[in-house]
């Protein structure tokens, strides 16, 4: 397994509608990414922006393709776009893999 964290910047005028949108993911988002292999998915935003990925699968790359085969997928990513900073491309294919260091098992 996998346990895979990501940084993304949100842009400081749209965190308040960010937060709104994730209150309410679509169940077909939810789904595909269960059906891809994301496991134990969250997200954690400061209020500067900095947003915090953490997640856990199996193969990263694959479950990334396979999210990225997915047409609901493709319209989340292409509404979610605009509350992003330094963004080139979708969300998805901008988030900053971190290397794991240590790991309290």
């Amino acid at each position: 397994m996998e346990r895979v964290c990501f940084l993304l910047r949100v842009r400081p005028d749209r965190l308040a509608e960010y937060r709104e949108r994730h209150r309410e993911v679509w169940p077909e988002m939810r789904a595909a990414l269960r059906e891809t292999g994301w496991r134990n998915y969250s997200l954690f935003l400061r209020d500067d922006g900095l947003l915090v990925g953490y997640l856990e699968t199996d193969d990263f790359a694959a479950a990334r393709a396979a999210m990225a085969g997915r047409e609901v997928n493709a319209r989340w990513q292409a509404e979610m776009a605009p509350f992003f900073e330094d963004l080139d491309g979708r969300p998805d294919e901008g988030m900053a893999a971190l290397r794991e260091v240590f790991h309290l098992d």
